[in-house]
């Protein structure tokens, strides 16, 4: 593993510690800033496109203040490093409190792709795309059906 992929690896570690803790400060600090020609984006699942870090940094904010527990488990994570930039993608297996309160939990899958940016602070966020794995009970039923 290469010392740009661990930093990588490892500040994409803090971004969800940052979540399952609403640690909003570092939060903010993972999320590169703005520029003139580029601005940060981001897209949560079932949500549309946010852009611009105090569009992304209050989306985060809102969904820290309405979470009660929230734990992630990451799969699958595959890094990739093209210069100042690296892509890495995942699975995001995740553990919530449920409709029921603090005595149930939800869970749920989703693929996500976050961007990296190299900058003088080291590497920052610069879009995080989180799309749902849709499951079904009769899912494993479905596939044993199917024929040749």
């Amino acid at each position: 593993m290469s010392v740009d992929t661990a930093a990588i690896e490892t500040v994409n570690q803090e971004f969800y510690a940052a979540i399952e803790s609403a640690d909003l400060d570092k939060m903010t600090e993972i999320w590169a800033e703005d520029t003139t020609d580029d601005q940060v984006s981001c897209v949560h699942p079932g949500w549309t496109l946010l852009t611009g870090r105090q569009e992304v940094l209050r989306s985060w904010a809102l969904i820290m203040a309405n979470t009660t527990y929230i734990q992630f488990v990451l799969t699958d994570v595959n890094t990739t490093v093209l210069g100042d930039v690296a892509v890495l993608t995942c699975v995001e297996n995740i553990l919530t409190a449920g409709e029921e309160g603090e005595a149930s939990f939800a869970a749920g899958k989703v693929v996500a792709s976050n961007v990296y940016l190299r900058t003088p602070q080291g590497w920052r966020l610069w879009m995080h795309h989180g799309s749902p794995v849709l499951q079904g009970d009769d899912d494993e039923e479905e596939e044993g059906e199917l024929e040749p």
